[in-house]
Formats: structure tokens, sequence, C-alpha cells
């Protein structure tokens, strides 16, 4: 698979997919969706596929084709998907021409949002709130990037064949957010919340570990060594997934 096609699959389903829990962490953006009722679709040809659904005050976000979407936006190639995540392009739309004032807009309102959230600074550090909701963007975006590169990236793909069938749980402690991984005869699939009996816990000690170690402010023999993080059960499952891990940035940074 091409770089491009593998960072397209990473923008939509591990970065993208952030916004359907933007409307739950930030006020001022379920302000701004309250009264939404449209569904955007979004089609990379050659690439992926995927849509968010706004209404009733919530976002969702599902992969693949949604049967009746409000919005279609169209894109000639995975290149293309990617210049307009970095704002360097526009979609092609195929649907929903009378949304061109949303799209243009109403709908960055929740993007530049995201954005602001995934692009951290010291000074926006400081913020408790803005602490929460970057780690939960940027542990999302992680653990939904490894089922991508597990599947589509060389090196990704040689270490999942690895790693044994069962769930491993990415827990920050105490409140979350939390994150598993499942692996199954090849498969991978990733889902947030906590699965019933994980093989291999990883545990961060507090949003501000995990925050370091997930914007490589810390490193991972220093974290485990000062309690900072905690790893439990089948650790070889964790060590394949960090091996993965490390390739997020070849593509995303």
């Amino acid at each position: 698979m091409s770089d491009a096609f593998v960072k397209a699959n990473l923008n939509l389903y591990a970065v993208l997919r952030n916004l359907e829990d933007l409307p739950g962490l930030d006020p001022e953006i379920a302000a701004t969706i309250r009264s939404w009722d449209i569904t955007i679709q979004f089609t990379v040809m050659r690439g992926p596929k995927g849509y968010l659904v706004f209404k009733d005050g919530a976002c969702s976000f599902g992969e693949g084709a949604h049967p009746s979407p409000t919005v279609h936006l169209f894109f000639t190639s995975p290149a293309h998907f990617n210049k307009m995540m970095d704002g360097k392009a526009s979609p092609i739309p195929l649907k929903g021409l009378t949304k061109l004032k949303f799209l243009m807009k109403d709908f960055p309102k929740v993007t530049d949002r995201l954005e602001y959230y995934l692009k951290p600074d010291a000074e926006k550090m400081k913020d408790p709130a803005y602490l929460n909701i970057n780690t939960t963007f940027t542990l999302n975006t992680a653990v939904f990037a490894v089922r991508e590169l597990a599947v589509h990236d060389p090196i990704g793909k040689l270490n999942a064949a690895h790693i044994m069938n069962g769930t491993v749980l990415f827990d920050v402690q105490p409140d979350g957010p939390r994150v598993f991984l499942t692996f199954h005869d090849g498969a991978v699939s990733a889902t947030k919340g906590r699965p019933d009996k994980p093989l291999a816990i990883m545990q961060f000690r507090d949003l501000q570990s995990a925050n370091d170690l997930l914007n490589n402010v810390s490193d991972p023999f220093t974290a485990v060594a000062c309690g900072n993080v905690l790893l439990r059960g089948r650790i070889v499952m964790i060590d394949s997934i960090n091996q993965i891990l490390d390739r997020v940035a070849h593509y995303l940074s």
C-alpha cells in the first residue's frame, strides 16, 4: 500500500473519528451542533469511506457508506483527501449542494476545534480541561491507528502477526479514557471502553502521565520505572503494539 493510502485511512478512521467525542467534551461545540440534523459522507477513490452523523446534539462516526447521506464529499485519491485534512485542498461535493453554506461556515467550526485540541503547546496544557481532551483524542487516535497500521503498513503487519488472540486495554486512571484492541486470527479491531477480560493492560497513573508518554515528553522505560505506567498480563502483546505505534509518526507527523 502507498503511504498516501495508509495516511488517508489514518486521517479518516483514527483522526476524524474524534469528532464523535468532541460535543461531549467541549460545551461550546455541544451548543454549536445542538440543532444540526445532517449526515456527511466521505468517499475516497481507491481509499477509505466513512461518515459523520450529527443529530440530537450528538455526533457519531461510521465506517463505509451511509445509505442516505445529506452531503456526499468525494475525493479523487488518498492524496487529495490528505491535502484536505491539511487544509490545502477542497472536496468535490456529489450531493448536498444546498448545504454549501453549512460546509463553508458551520462545519469548519468543529473541525477547527478538533485541530485545536490535537495540536498542544505548553500554555494550552496548563488547562486541566484541555489536558483531558488532548489526552483523550491522542489516545483514541493512537489505538485506532494501530488497527489501520496492523492491516496496511508492512512493519505493522509484521508485528501484528506475532500478537496472540485476545484484547489489550489502554487505561488512564482514575476516570479514563479507556480504549482497547482486539486481535483475532489476523483481524484487529479498536473499541472505546473497557473489555471484560483483557489479556494485557497498559495502565497510566493519571492524565498527565498518559499525555507525557503519548506526546513523547517521556519515554516508555522511564514511565514504567517511575511508576507512571503499569504493565500487566501478556506484556509481549504490548511490546508488539508499541512497535506498531512507532509507525504512526511516519504518516501523521
